[in-house]
């Protein structure tokens, strides 16, 4: 579903990623793990298309993100640490916006907007505008934006910051069950546990370099995730 060939991305003199290779396989749900400045979040954002790199590939279900970006992107979704959405548009008016971009037909859209927003207790607060939402709120709505199109790929920059128990559940679920349909999911996050319990795979990264992968039983092995991560970063 993603293949990372020997990414590197330079900033001056420094490589924020250096020659980083992944494969993520549909139905895997990928922890992305790594210290502050490591190199988490300019790797996603190659993967969607958002940042340009220097060197290497990333292909999306076969297709290249340098060549054909505007593919990839129809069919992957991405959720940012610190989503910045549209605050004149209501609730409601931004869904629909994203289901404009994405070609969603009305009445598909609207069974998909009742659902999640159901499913993530946000329904009451659609016709309100964003500007007045909390970040938990805001976290919400660019999640069910994220699922109106139901894409193959979802990439997350910390996904659970600022969600509540229960909206954490719920997108717990909602991430088992896009990989039963054959999608994938490349997240990045600091919650160590939630990354132990929930990923089928993992990746640390330190200082823009891979420095372990694998299986989340390879990689923690008798130890905790924790661990692992502390004894890796020194």
């Amino acid at each position: 579903m993603l293949k990372i060939e020997h990414l590197t991305k330079v900033y001056g003199d420094k490589k924020a990623v250096d020659d980083l290779s992944l494969h993520i396989q549909p139905g895997e749900i990928y922890g992305f793990i790594g210290h502050n400045g490591a190199g988490k979040t300019t790797t996603l954002k190659a993967v969607t298309g958002i940042l340009q790199f220097d060197q290497g590939d990333i292909f999306i279900d076969g297709t290249s993100v340098r060549e054909n970006p505007l593919a990839c992107k129809s069919i992957i979704a991405y959720i940012p640490d610190n989503p910045d959405l549209y605050d004149f548009m209501t609730g409601i008016g931004y869904l629909n916006f994203i289901a404009d971009i994405f070609g969603v037909p009305a009445e598909v859209r609207q069974q998909r907007i009742r659902t999640y927003a159901d499913a993530f207790e946000l329904t009451d607060d659609l016709a309100q505008p964003i500007s007045a939402y909390s970040h938990g709120m805001k976290q919400k709505l660019a999640i069910i934006s994220a699922l109106i199109h139901q894409p193959r790929l979802m990439i997350m920059d910390e996904p659970f910051v600022g969600l509540d128990p229960k909206a954490s559940h719920v997108l717990k679920e909602l991430m088992h069950e896009l990989c039963s349909k054959g999608g994938a999911i490349f997240f990045s996050t600091h919650v160590l546990d939630v990354a132990e319990k929930l990923c089928d795979k993992v990746a640390i990264i330190k200082e823009g370099k891979l420095i372990k992968c694998g299986t989340m039983e390879d990689v923690r092995g008798d130890a905790s995730l924790e661990s692992v991560f502390l004894e890796l970063e020194g």
